[in-house]
């Protein structure tokens, strides 16, 4: 087993994961809103609190974080295996790979090669739903395998600044019906969160 998905054994930790995920993202949400609208930081503020949950489970010395921003896949290190996580709303498009714009994409697309297991979770608010995945990565070669480079990923539309390049929906599926792939089902429950954006920095200068 590799030790990633420790994480799903962990019986009470998987609990904890079900009570308290749906409220922290919200959070996240709310400290990435202006005038009811969630800005794109979000992402990046729901990757923190992925990255907190590991850092509790292994410890902050098996954690590293200090991967360079250039890097297109791994976000994480955990106990010196490289880890990509990912999060998305529903059945949104989900990137294989980020790039910087267009050309970069197409580079990426012409080279892509899964290389690090996904740690993926889908947010369905309302609802409850398998949510939490570990997707390993013998299980995204085999996708890849099968379906092949130009099925496996979504060419990106031309004219457009993509941003990346997005798994298809059949890789998607393959990889989340996968008997290889770990999963936490979560009630995706929006509870009444009393929480001011500005309070910690307005600690800050008292």
């Amino acid at each position: 087993m590799r030790k990633i998905a420790k994480l799903f054994a962990d019986a009470a930790l998987v609990k904890k994961i079900q009570e308290r995920l749906p409220n922290l993202f919200r959070i996240a949400e709310m400290e990435s809103s202006r005038a009811g609208k969630i800005g794109m930081e979000v992402g990046s503020l729901r990757e923190k609190v992925i990255i907190a949950l590991l850092i509790h489970k292994f410890g902050e010395n098996a954690v590293d974080t200090q991967i360079p921003i250039t890097e297109p896949e791994i976000d994480v290190i955990v106990t010196g295996e490289g880890l990509s996580i990912k999060t998305i709303t529903k059945n949104g498009g989900i990137k294989a790979v980020w790039a910087v714009d267009a050309a970069s994409s197409k580079v990426s697309l012409n080279n892509y090669k899964p290389k690090c297991d996904i740690l993926l979770v889908q947010i369905w608010w309302g609802k409850e739903l398998d949510s939490f995945f570990l997707i390993p990565l013998r299980v995204q070669l085999e996708a890849f395998k099968r379906l092949g480079r130009a099925s496996y990923l979504n060419l990106p539309k031309a004219g457009t600044n993509p941003r990346g390049v997005e798994f298809s929906k059949d890789a998607i599926r393959l990889m989340l019906e996968h008997k290889g792939t770990s999963r936490i089902s979560i009630n995706w429950q929006k509870k009444e969160t009393k929480y001011n954006v500005y309070d910690r920095w307005i600690r800050c200068w008292e």
